[in-house]
């Protein structure tokens, strides 16, 4: 007699006798273990209102634990002192001549006063918009990216310690916002009782600076654009050390940070956040044929 045929679940004909075994447990969750991890780690439409409070939540979290660190007078003097007595051996100590030069300039340190107290924010949260608006599918890796770097300069906070150079001890630097009696530094005058003044290493203005200008530059269309987008950092670590907020071998440390959030965002995605498709697509969407996809990138040629 002739074998007879049976259909599996799976809708395939197979002789009888020899159906597919189901996966045992440990193998089913292993598949639905990378199938959600799958999911995580594939690029998807932000939400407005997740963002929105996931930025602010993030940043208050950031603001509470900085200020938090104990305030190491003594120790961030001493490291202060350490690393301009270094900087100075190197023959690489400059800031106090950038600081007294632009200080003799009063429209130009008073201008300085209020970048240092305002783009920090507006520009990044104008970079973070724009990716949310125009470049959905990297938005999520930058912002990764973003974060990471600010997650990991609060290690630097804690474990050095290090007074700014206008707080330092007979070396002459001038407090440009005391000087000037400009508003908005939360390092000078009344405010600096609401921010930790010992947490200059990392420099998070050239952290995020730098993340902005770089995104700017992978991802602008207009020339003009890229090149305001490099300047941008160029600027903010002449302001930071015209001001005497940092030394510049405190921008070195941010853009070490920045390294580490670049590297934990391509780990995660498996792909530098600006190689990502541009857009991604949502549920019921059509994608090569497919009649529904869900948060599935697009190809290069989508873009």
């Amino acid at each position: 007699m002739g074998e007879m045929t049976v259909t599996t679940l799976e809708g395939r004909q197979g002789q009888q006798g020899t159906t597919t075994a189901p996966p045992v447990a440990g193998e089913r969750d292993d598949r639905n273990g990378r199938r959600f991890l799958r999911r995580m780690r594939t690029p998807r439409r932000p939400r407005l209102w997740f963002e929105i409070l996931l930025i602010a939540v993030s940043y208050w979290t950031y603001s509470m634990i900085r200020n938090a660190v104990p305030e190491q007078k003594s120790q961030a003097l001493h490291n202060a002192d350490w690393l301009w007595k270094a900087e100075q051996h190197l023959g690489i100590a400059v800031e106090q001549s950038v600081n007294h030069a632009v200080n003799s300039v009063t429209w130009l340190i008073v201008g300085m006063n209020y970048y240092y107290a305002t783009l920090h924010f507006v520009v990044t949260l104008g970079v973070l918009v724009w990716l949310f608006r125009c470049h959905p599918g990297r938005y999520a890796a930058t912002r990764l990216a973003l974060f990471a770097t600010t997650l990991v300069a609060l290690l630097g906070y804690y474990l050095y310690p290090l007074a700014p150079p206008r707080l330092m001890n007979g070396h002459d630097f001038i407090d440009t916002v005391l000087v000037h009696q400009t508003w908005g530094s939360m390092a000078s005058g009344d405010l600096k009782h609401m921010s930790n003044q010992y947490a200059a290493m990392p420099s998070m203005h050239i952290g995020w600076s730098l993340w902005c200008g770089l995104t700017i530059f992978a991802l602008a269309s207009v020339p003009w654009v890229k090149v305001l987008g490099l300047l941008y950092p160029t600027a903010t670590l002449i302001v930071i050390v015209a001001t005497a907020n940092h030394f510049w071998l405190d921008a070195v440390g941010g853009m070490i940070c920045l390294a580490f959030g670049f590297a934990v965002a391509w780990a995660w995605y498996g792909s530098m956040p600006y190689k990502l498709p541009r857009e991604v697509a949502v549920r019921g969407e059509k994608v090569r044929g497919e009649k529904k996809a869900e948060a599935a990138p697009l190809t290069a040629g989508d873009r």
